[in-house]
């Protein structure tokens, strides 16, 4: 699927972009999946009173909170990477704070 260079600078403001379901993020949970990267300004809906379900619940908010699972949003991801597995090494400021800038950067595995 093309992903265009406009990405880089969309106003998704007030667009209701689409968003992941809690029951998906709480699947990815339960499958063990600890690093989400999404190319939607958010997994939660735009507009949802500060609920954040999908962030709760794929850091189990409610329970044991998975404190070394990451969810990276907005990303960009040019049409010249091909699809393969790669490694990848995310790298994050070290702020302290419940949002940070992330940089992950891909290495194909041979």
């Amino acid at each position: 699927m093309p992903n265009g260079e406009q990405k880089n600078s969309k106003n998704y403001s007030n667009t209701n972009p689409p968003y992941i379901l809690e029951e998906t993020m709480i699947r990815f949970r339960e499958s063990g999946i600890k690093h989400i990267l999404i190319d939607l300004p958010s997994v939660d809906k735009e507009k949802d009173n500060g609920a954040l379900l999908a962030h709760k619940a794929f850091w189990n908010f409610n329970g044991d909170q998975r404190l070394d699972a990451t969810i990276t949003e907005l990303i960009y991801v040019s049409d010249t990477v091909k699809d393969g597995f790669y490694m990848m090494d995310l790298q994050v400021a070290p702020l302290e704070n419940d949002a940070a800038p992330s940089r992950p950067i891909l290495y194909s595995i041979l």
